[in-house]
């Protein structure tokens, strides 16, 4: 049987300790704890390891390999590495080495992303509950029973928000319990919610796109769009993207939900959208990566990978990370979009790659998981 692995790539430890030592230190958190990173906006503005100039001389630094694929993105936190995988598992990994530490068999396979929080990981399993684990040891905390959940947990003032069957759900962190739910049009919620400035953006296979109060769930607007929201928002300086199966990317105003531009790819447009220094940045199953002007829409460039782009591009120091079903992993140059590093993995990549400290962790479906360096 075909395995799926998690692939980590890193610049050698040489390098990234002088990397570290011209930069001042950064007020983020240099952890990519969830989907979203707590920007919402899939950047990380701490790294200073990779760069335009070095990433190309990312290697593979290790691998582990899972009983199936991979379409979990990790998180990374306290230097730890967790992800799930269509096995039922979720895995916790060294960062550094690959060494497992502990694994957690649920009743279903495992697309959604982890998010961690004060010492707990929050995952969603298509055996319909929510889990939440302890982050060092793995044992279950508690679970929630919500229906089957591809969506990816935030957790924003100790709240985990994520999509369930039809539904949006608000869970208390500490004890799982319903603090509120949203019936989203009786069509399924994979979207992963984006939580920015006490409102909760999610999209819904009903075509709509949902602003929830945080803290009541009531519904402050929707947009509908021609087809199915899978992709998950990004909510940046008052404006909230997100991709529709209806070939656009669109931008909308986080007051109010009213369409500011829209961009045309050429099919579907799952991957969820990063915004970084003005850009836009999302890939489409015409087999493109864009970037966007984020105030107008404007195509500033576009890649051609080999076959379709459902993985959700990450930014970082100037860098575009992002897989394709051609089974690569790609570095653009943020600015130009000029191909900087590829590495080509067993298999197709619908991962979402994450950088944290020199190092890519991405997943895959080939024959194991590995990390660059």
């Amino acid at each position: 049987m075909k395995r799926i692995s998690i692939v980590v790539l890193a610049l050698c430890a040489c390098f990234a300790s002088v990397a570290w030592a011209q930069k001042p230190a950064c007020k983020h958190s240099p952890f990519w704890a969830e989907f979203h990173k707590g920007n919402m906006r899939r950047e990380n503005r701490c790294e200073k390891v990779l760069n335009v100039n070095n990433v190309g001389s990312l290697r593979l630094k290790w691998s582990y390999t899972t009983g199936s694929f991979v379409f979990s993105s990790p998180a990374v936190a306290n230097g730890m590495v967790y992800f799930g995988a269509e096995d039922n598992n979720v895995y916790a990994l060294n960062a550094s080495t690959g060494a497992l530490l502990w694994s957690y068999a649920t009743g279903g396979e495992v697309f959604s992303s982890p998010a961690v929080a004060n010492g707990v990981v929050y995952v969603g399993s298509e055996d319909n509950n929510v889990h939440a684990l302890n982050a060092s040891t793995g044992a279950k905390l508690w679970s929630y029973a919500t229906g089957e959940v591809y969506s990816s947990p935030a957790v924003a003032n100790g709240v985990v928000y994520v999509g369930g069957g039809s539904n949006a759900y608000a869970l208390n962190a500490k004890t799982g319990a319903l603090l509120w739910s949203y019936a989203a049009g009786n069509r399924g919620v994979s979207s992963s919610p984006a939580v920015a400035n006490g409102v909760v953006y999610v999209g819904s296979a009903d075509d709509s796109l949902y602003a929830l109060d945080a803290r009541t769930g009531a519904k402050l607007w929707s947009f509908t769009t021609g087809s199915l929201v899978n992709s998950s928002p990004a909510a940046a300086d008052g404006v909230v993207y997100v991709g529709s199966y209806d070939y656009n990317v669109y931008a909308l105003n986080a007051s109010t939900g009213a369409k500011l531009w829209s961009y045309t790819t050429g099919s579907y447009v799952a991957s969820s959208p990063a915004v970084a220094n003005g850009m836009v940045y999302v890939g489409s199953e015409d087999n493109n990566v864009y970037a966007l002007n984020a105030k107008t829409g404007a195509k500033l460039w576009s890649y051609a990978t080999g076959n379709l782009v459902g993985s959700s591009p990450a930014v970082a120091n100037g860098v575009v990370y992002v897989g394709s079903y051609d089974d690569n992993v790609y570095a653009l140059n943020a600015s130009t979009g000029a191909l900087l590093w590829s590495y080509a993995t067993g298999g197709w990549v619908g991962s979402s790659p994450v950088v944290s400290n020199g190092m890519v962790y991405v997943g895959s479906d080939d024959l194991y998981a590995c990390g660059l360096k």
